[in-house]
């Protein structure tokens, strides 16, 4: 996400109080980094989005599938996994992929309850046929929810900050 004229204005305001501003804003978006990933785990859990725990565990920082990365310089956040499954969850995906021209695939594996968990070693497992699997849009959601409450928190914040260094 990017706000046309918030790096100038930053960096305007910040030449102005010798760089308290880019420190205290740095913490605040690494925080709203945090929130994001919050909005989205709460989707997938709301649009129950597959077998949630993989995918629920990618989006916390530090799992070693997640994305979080600042760069200081340029106060740049990205949020996000690198899961392979995450964009076929959120939009959508053919159970075989249309260009292989197969109309079904064998998938390794065994049900335990009503879960599926793939073995590539097993004798048993699941015949697939071609279909298309809606996605969740649980990205998507997240992203709509946190570009509205982005906007206000960062008013909020560059007000609160104008006040407490102008005295209003």
């Amino acid at each position: 996400m990017r706000i046309d004229g918030l790096d100038q204005f930053i960096e305007d305001l910040d030449a102005a109080i010798n760089g308290d501003l880019r420190a205290e804003y740095e913490e605040w978006l690494e925080a709203m980094g945090y929130q994001f990933l919050d909005i989205v785990q709460d989707e997938i859990i709301r649009t129950k989005t597959v077998d949630a725990r993989r995918l629920l565990n990618s989006f916390q920082k530090g799992d070693r599938e997640n994305v979080f990365s600042m760069d200081s310089g340029g106060l740049t956040l990205d949020v996000g996994t690198n899961l392979e499954y995450a964009s076929y969850t959120n939009d959508g995906h053919f159970t075989i992929d249309p260009s292989k021209n197969q109309d079904r695939r064998w998938v390794p594996g065994r049900w335990v309850g009503d879960r599926f968990e793939y073995d590539p070693n097993a004798e048993t497992g699941m015949l697939l046929k071609f279909q298309w699997v809606e996605g969740t849009g649980y990205w998507d959601n997240a992203l709509t929810i946190f570009e509205r409450m982005f906007e206000r928190a960062l008013d909020n914040k560059l007000q609160r900050w104008i006040n407490q260094q102008f005295g209003r």
